[in-house]
């Protein structure tokens, strides 16, 4: 997979994992990155898959409507390629922390639903509930929090409410930080997540 890794200034942190929105790129959540910790090394992955000529982690049927068998089988090669990585760039894989956003958000949250400690922790900035009716994984103490807009018109707060019940059935422990703005990601809202971050 299309990607970088930056070897950070204290490897004994987690491994930001990076996972753009629709349309972006590895490098596009370097800021945010640096926000929640900038000490950390960094992984950015782009994804595979190509809609209109723009990167997505996995193909969609429509808005809001996922390719269940693509995202099974992006979501595989997704882990496989971070246990590779971890290798090749010798950082820690169980100390690995997802920062998704959107279309990466719910890359993301489908690795904790479909693999026991593939993440230890993550941060979903407007994630979708990626699939329902299976049973997921144990995870217990794997921390998790989502960013969410009460006026987003993707990621309704109704959707936001029932992955956050989801995860929590699951064992996880999730923190919700709720935005008065739509899809967008905010500033303040990766401030609340680095806040969150330096706390678990």
């Amino acid at each position: 997979m299309k990607h970088f890794f930056h070897k950070g200034k204290d490897l004994s942190k987690p491994t930001l994992l990076l996972l753009h929105g629709r349309g972006g790129t590895e490098t596009d959540l370097l800021p945010v990155a640096g926000m929640i910790d900038d000490s950390a090394s960094v992984l950015g992955v782009r994804g595979n898959v190509s809609e209109n000529g723009m990167p997505r982690f996995f193909r969609r049927l429509a808005e809001g409507i996922f390719d269940e068998q693509d995202l099974i089988f992006r979501t595989k090669e997704l882990k496989a390629f971070i246990d590779s990585a971890a290798n090749d760039y010798k950082f820690d894989r169980n100390n690995v922390v997802a920062v998704g956003y959107s279309n990466g958000a719910n890359i993301a949250a489908s690795l904790l639903f479909h693999y026991e400690n593939a993440l230890k922790g993550a941060v979903l900035f407007h994630p979708m509930v990626p699939r329902r009716g299976i049973e997921l994984p144990n995870l217990a103490g794997t921390p998790v929090f989502i960013g969410a807009g009460i006026n987003d018109p993707i990621c309704k707060p109704e959707e936001t409410k029932e992955l956050a019940n989801i995860f929590e059935r699951s064992g996880a422990t999730v923190e919700i930080h709720w935005e008065s703005a739509g899809h967008q990601l905010t500033q303040s809202e990766v401030q609340q997540a680095a806040k969150w971050y330096s706390s678990i």
